[in-house]
């Protein structure tokens, strides 16, 4: 039997270095502060759509022209964006969050805001925004999944409602229900207010309740939720162990024939990429440090980048680190228990990396990267050219 499988792995676990192509899409990004990825004008074809300082845009796919949504929304800063086809007519429904002032945590007036973009009926032309309630320092924002043909809009601040450095009240993250006019009032549902000072979040169909679980980062770990019965519940934690007191970024992928593994940028804008996953000798979660080499780490995502059926994470950060070095490393498994890892350089200072997302933008069958810039004021595709 050893002699079977030892090949197998072998091949899976020994791959040549990747092959990203970049292509600059926009060199007058003013901070790039969330990229995602879906189809505004309904061609079939996935487009990149920006929150930037003061504009949200989107970049259509093909010839990557650059389309105005909406400007100049609020006093200070936008910062964060979702997108996510959420009736089913194969175009997304957008919302975002602007007035961006992590240090008002108590004045919703001053502190952020939760926007919904009515689309017009050419998506080229300025779009209508409608104000939602919110809570001071809205800083993410994600569709969710909550059934079968339903979504929610969770809305994750940075703070709680009064917090000074992470502490005092909980950060209230709320679910929002679109109506069938989205100028009617939206339904809200609190999610979670147990967690002091959060940073991201992430969401995955894992088969528990009615759609897909979240999974929230921030000072005392990563947190989870799932849907179920018109309510949100709590599901498993993980707190961060002593000296890592703060989770900033995180990704969930699927091990093949092993369970869940969770990648992540500790602490909160952190130095280290590390990974939690269980291995053959503990069923217990073990913690693998894959770098501890960046500086503010902004950005996380895994997926088969190599097509060699294992798992990568790939991450990047924004400001130079002690070898002046800023962007963006792939790291690749190198045996079967996902416990040590070889890195690859994908941007090596070419990308002050604010925002990072993966989709296959081609219709090849490989993950392409995108990433958004802040000092480098650039947006780049990086496309999957592995053979």
């Amino acid at each position: 039997m050893t002699l079977l499988i030892l090949p197998w792995l072998a091949l899976l676990f020994s791959q040549d270095r990747p092959n990203f192509e970049a292509q600059l899409i926009d060199s007058n990004v003013s901070i790039g502060y969330g990229v995602v990825v879906g189809d505004v004008d309904g061609d079939g074809k996935p487009d990149l759509i920006l929150a930037d300082k003061k504009q949200f845009v989107w970049y259509r796919n093909g010839d990557w022209k650059r389309f105005v949504m909406v400007e100049n929304l609020t006093e200070r800063d936008n910062v964060c964006i979702a997108a996510r086809d959420i009736d089913g007519d194969g175009k997304v429904e957008i919302a975002v969050g602007a007035q961006w002032n992590p240090g008002e945590t108590s004045d919703e007036a001053q502190s952020g805001s939760v926007h919904f973009l009515i689309r017009p009926a050419d998506p080229t032309q300025l779009w209508t925004p409608v104000q939602l309630p919110h809570e001071p320092t809205v800083h993410r924002m994600y569709w969710v999944k909550t059934g079968s043909e339903t979504y929610q809009l969770v809305v994750l601040p940075l703070h709680g409602r009064g917090n000074k450095a992470g502490e005092g009240a909980g950060v209230k993250v709320i679910g929002y229900e679109k109506p069938s006019d989205p100028k009617n009032p939206w339904k809200t549902n609190l999610i979670d207010e147990s967690m002091h000072l959060t940073h991201n979040m992430t969401s995955k169909d894992l088969g528990v309740g009615e759609g897909e679980t979240i999974f929230i980062g921030g000072k005392e770990g990563v947190k989870s939720f799932s849907y179920q019965d018109n309510a949100w519940f709590a599901g498993p934690t993980k707190e961060s162990p002593p000296g890592h007191e703060s989770y900033g970024e995180l990704a969930l992928a699927m091990i093949p024939a092993r369970g869940i593994l969770l990648a992540g940028v500790e602490p909160m804008h952190g130095n280290q990429v590390t990974t939690y996953t269980a291995t053959q000798e503990s069923a217990q979660p073990q913690r693998i440090v894959l770098d501890k080499n960046l500086k503010e780490g902004h950005g996380i995502v895994t997926g088969d980048f190599l097509g060699n059926g294992s798992v990568q994470i790939v991450a990047g950060w924004r400001m130079p680190n002690e070898a002046r070095e800023i962007g963006i490393k792939l790291y690749e498994p190198v045996n079967e228990n996902y416990t040590e890892f070889k890195s690859h350089w994908i941007d090596q200072n070419g990308m002050a990396t604010e925002s990072l997302t993966a989709a296959d933008l081609n219709g090849d069958g490989k993950l392409d990267l995108i990433a958004s810039g802040r000092s480098t004021h650039n947006l780049k595709i990086y496309w999957n050219r592995r053979d």
